[in-house]
């Protein structure tokens, strides 16, 4: 069992990196047979858990602390790195989705490789290297730029991270004052956010113009590795959102607003959907863990063998702190076989659904790790994002050892807060298929696509005196629109599969978990449609999905 070292991995040379692929093509080439592109796939599978473990080491470390210098250099050295070896890769998979290549290894990796290296195919070129640096390096401006932000609040100085505890205060008048604090940070900024969007957005429109797509949504699909669906099946997703579940989130959202005695709900007060927060406050990381331990070994005995595995080599980062980058993640390490879980926790009960998440994500990596490709590791994100939901669900009954008598509120506001995130999520979703549609709008302009967004899919939100994000620019603090685009809809069509598995517990709960443990163990070894099939799960894209979910989830509630 290796350690995972503590400090900044060093980069590989690349030129000893060309010579290894070289060594490969030179191989494929001399003698093509089934045998040498099962042993150059091997090989090559093995160089590619070497380079994603120091990528995503460095990267950690970087998130870590992004105000250490010595970990921006690295990141730094990565990103300028990562076009080049992507051109390697790019040669392999030329070679690996050829006719003869196809006919040796399908009987061992299936169909789906060779679908995703066609579609990375697609996305990259040499001529784009220059521009996928200067990407990388905007989209780590701004992380330092938000992770850099800090608040003098109620006697301490926080980042925004840490700002959150707040959301949940029982008095009214402080969560206002957080969210004040919060966006006054936030317009400190706002030109700098600007800017940097706007670079993003330019040098995504000229990289897909110069690989021979219409506008950057074309390209953003092919990153994405969407296999089976495309613009139009996501448009009539929105479409579906918003006349199924923006009514009932809206309801919510009213019946709130009269509990509390106001006209209506203001983003402050979001975070009591079903009422008040409760008394139950949490422990540190170790507290945590010890609780996830003991629930995850009720679910299912492999996964509390997980969590203790997690807990024991020291495979998370939990807890907030200044200079860490913002949000949660789970990144895999390759070369140890493990995943590690980063995270932003300050004691509110979103920390418990935060961490059931990225272990969702962890222990399908896990589960993965001995697919016969790298690709099938993590799958693709809207395949990936359902086991990370799903756990937040399955978990549901044990929500007594972190909350006591409060675990019912928990499982209230989970539900409740789920049913309104699907709007909010296609709103994202939709925003950024507006924003790359007129790459040339002024930031003024994208400041009103957003609140467009928010009346068609969001029409219950008011923001009250908070300036910034009432003028549109609530969608500056949502990261994947900066370093992701188009990763957010991955998270609705996921929940709406996560929640069928929520809603077979109620029908036949070992069934359901026991489903959920084999599609872990899949990976990425198949498309979405394919995946959720597998699972016996409708996918979100056949009329009538969210049927019987939204109607039990409706009863539950009340509504």
């Amino acid at each position: 069992m290796t350690a995972l070292p503590t400090g900044i991995p060093n980069a590989p040379d690349l030129e000893t990196l060309g010579e290894r692929y070289r060594t490969f093509a030179t191989e494929l080439g001399s003698s093509p047979s089934t045998d040498a592109y099962r042993h150059v796939l091997h090989d090559w599978n093995e160089l590619r858990r070497e380079l994603r473990t120091w990528s995503a080491l460095t990267q950690l470390r970087f998130d870590q602390q992004t105000s250490d210098a010595s970990a921006r250099a690295a990141r730094e050295r990565r990103d300028e790195m990562w076009p080049k070896i992507t051109a390697f890769d790019h040669a392999m998979k030329g070679r690996f989705t050829s006719s003869d290549a196809r006919i040796a290894l399908e009987p061992l990796t299936g169909p789906q490789a060779a679908r995703l290296w066609e579609t990375d195919l697609a996305a990259f070129d040499e001529a784009i290297e220059a521009d996928l640096v200067a990407e990388s390096r905007a989209a780590a401006e701004y992380t330092a730029v938000l992770a850099g932000l800090t608040v003098e609040f109620n006697g301490e100085t926080l980042n925004l991270a840490a700002l959150t505890k707040y959301a949940t205060h029982p008095d009214r008048s402080v969560r206002h004052a957080a969210a004040a604090a919060r966006w006054n940070a936030m317009a400190s900024c706002g030109e700098e956010f600007d800017r940097i969007f706007d670079e993003l957005v330019q040098l995504r429109t000229r990289m897909a113009r110069k690989l021979g797509f219409r506008s950057f949504t074309e390209l953003g699909y092919k990153r994405m590795r969407r296999i089976g669906y495309g613009p139009s099946d996501v448009d009539r997703w929105r479409d579906t959102i918003a006349e199924h579940v923006v009514p009932l989130a809206a309801a919510l959202a009213d019946r709130a607003a009269k509990r509390m005695g106001l006209e209506a709900l203001a983003l402050w007060d979001e975070k009591f959907l079903t009422g008040p927060d409760g008394g139950a406050r949490l422990g540190d990381d170790a507290w945590l863990m010890e609780r996830t331990i003991a629930s995850l070994g009720e679910l299912h005995p492999d996964l509390g063998a997980f969590a203790q595995m997690m807990q024991q080599r020291g495979l998370t980062d939990l807890m907030t702190r200044q200079g860490k980058a913002s949000g949660a993640h789970c990144t895999f390490l390759h070369s140890y076989d493990v995943p590690f879980v980063f995270s932003n926790f300050v004691g509110t009960r979103d920390d418990v659904r935060t961490l059931m998440h990225e272990l969702g994500h962890a222990y399908q990596g896990y589960r993965s790790r001995d697919l016969p490709v790298i690709d099938y590791v993590t799958p693709t994100l809207e395949a990936a994002e359902i086991h990370s939901m799903s756990l937040e669900f399955l978990t549901w009954p044990s929500m007594e050892r972190f909350f006591g008598n409060d675990a019912q509120i928990y499982r209230d506001a989970h539900l409740a807060e789920s049913l309104a995130f699907l709007p909010y999520g296609v709103a994202v979703d939709h925003f950024q298929h507006l924003v790359y549609e007129r790459p040339e709008a002024t930031p003024a302009e994208r400041h009103a696509m957003w609140q467009q967004m928010e009346r068609r899919y969001l029409p219950w939100r008011t923001y009250g005196d908070l300036d910034r994000p009432a003028r549109g620019g609530f969608w500056q603090g949502q990261l994947h629109i900066y370093k992701a685009p188009f990763y957010y809809i991955d998270y609705t069509l996921a929940l709406a599969c996560a929640m069928q598995f929520w809603s077979a517990t109620y029908d036949d709960r070992e069934d359901a978990i026991t489903r959920y443990v084999e599609l872990c163990a899949r990976g990425g070894s198949a498309s979405f449609g394919e995946l959720v099939t597998s699972a016996q799960l409708h996918s979100p894209f056949v009329p009538g999905a969210l049927t019987k979910t939204v109607g039990r989830a409706r009863a539950m509630l009340a509504l």
